[in-house]
């Protein structure tokens, strides 16, 4: 049993989408009102502090136009430009550093990370979910390099001019379809030189397994979950964990409920134990230093028992109640990402 408070301990997030729920706001400053603790969804500053998380990945995705006409009609001009809605979520989050007064900071080394973690400051690491604002030649790379880009997935469900990502209802194999395009094998070969996180949490099997092929890197997934346990398309199989575990990588458990329920159900109405069981499962697959949180907070729909980012120590709580010890517990909050970002980024 954990001897430390389940409240103070730091987490360290890898994959949310409040990016994009900021873009989608048809408030006037919705940086305002996040950082005035003003903001629906799963995350704002005063919750972020609450559930003591200290820092995370942050998305940027740009939605297809079926979802923007269906949940955003007054975003629906801007969904043939996918650069322009890249560009302003990439905006946004430089917003909230500057008009956070300090309490926020783009983080571009795990120094950094380290340092805001010690100084009470949220650290903010740019991810990009889905590269279809990406030219083929790769030219923006280096300018989304520079702002602070340090994780991207090429592909999310939908098919782009990198390659075809996983797709499929549950129950369902990752098994979906063709891989990489020969522009998508460029970005992996980029991603490696300029020492990126390739995020696997949305590729389909054959795009996964040429990861593994060309990539030198070691295979994380930011937000996914036991294919074993919950057999979603989305999900990992045995035979790709034990590819993760022997590039030394990393998977953060997603909190989605279609993602950990065994009956694949979008239903808040899920157990923190259900968390606990993939955990459980991918310890035992990936060993005490590979695992971690992705939760997809502001991109899907959690357990109620969590609610949002400030019933993190709740979670910190149910893994103290199922027998994690402090130890275990600190790196599955925190310390496992830190790790893997490391040696993926080289500093």
């Amino acid at each position: 049993m954990s001897t430390s408070s389940s409240r103070s301990t730091p987490v360290f997030d890898g994959h949310n989408d409040l990016l994009l729920n900021l873009w989608l706001s048809q408030a006037e400053n919705p940086v305002g009102l996040f950082l005035d603790d003003k903001l629906d969804g799963h995350l704002d500053m005063a919750r972020i502090r609450q559930g003591n998380m200290v820092g995370g990945l942050f998305a940027v995705f740009v939605l297809p136009q079926d979802y923007l006409a269906k949940f955003a009609p007054h975003k629906t001009a801007l969904a043939h430009d996918p650069l322009a809605v890249t560009q302003a979520q990439i905006a946004l989050l430089q917003h909230i550093e500057t008009q956070s007064a300090g309490r926020a900071k783009i983080c571009r080394t795990v120094a950094e990370i380290e340092s805001c973690i010690s100084s009470g400051v949220l650290a903010m690491v740019l991810h990009i979910e889905g590269a279809e604002a990406l030219d083929p030649e790769l030219r923006l790379l280096d300018s989304w390099y520079e702002a602070g880009l340090r994780s991207i997935g090429p592909m999310w469900n939908l098919p782009n001019q990198f390659g075809f990502g996983v797709k499929g209802d549950f129950p369902g194999s990752p098994d979906t379809g063709e891989g990489f395009t020969p522009a998508g094998i460029s970005l992996l070969h980029a991603c490696n030189r300029k020492r990126l996180l390739i995020d696997l949490s949305h590729m389909n099997e054959k795009s996964f397994w040429q990861t593994a092929q060309y990539s030198d890197a070691p295979l994380v997934a930011t937000h996914s979950n036991a294919h074993a346990l919950c057999p979603h398309p989305r999900n990992l199989t045995d035979k790709q964990l034990a590819a993760i575990a022997e590039s030394d990588g990393f998977v953060g458990v997603n909190f989605g409920t279609t993602f950990l329920r065994a009956d694949g159900k979008r239903d808040n109405n899920t157990p923190l134990s259900d968390i606990v069981r993939h955990l459980d499962y991918l310890l035992e697959k990936l060993g005490e230093n590979r695992v971690g949180f992705g939760s997809d907070f502001d991109g899907t729909n959690v357990p109620d028992p969590l609610a949002d980012v400030a019933g993190l120590p709740r979670l910190i709580q149910e893994l103290s109640d199922a027998g994690y010890d402090s130890a275990l517990i600190e790196k599955l909050a925190w310390r496992n990402w830190l790790r893997v970002l490391r040696q993926t980024w080289g500093h």
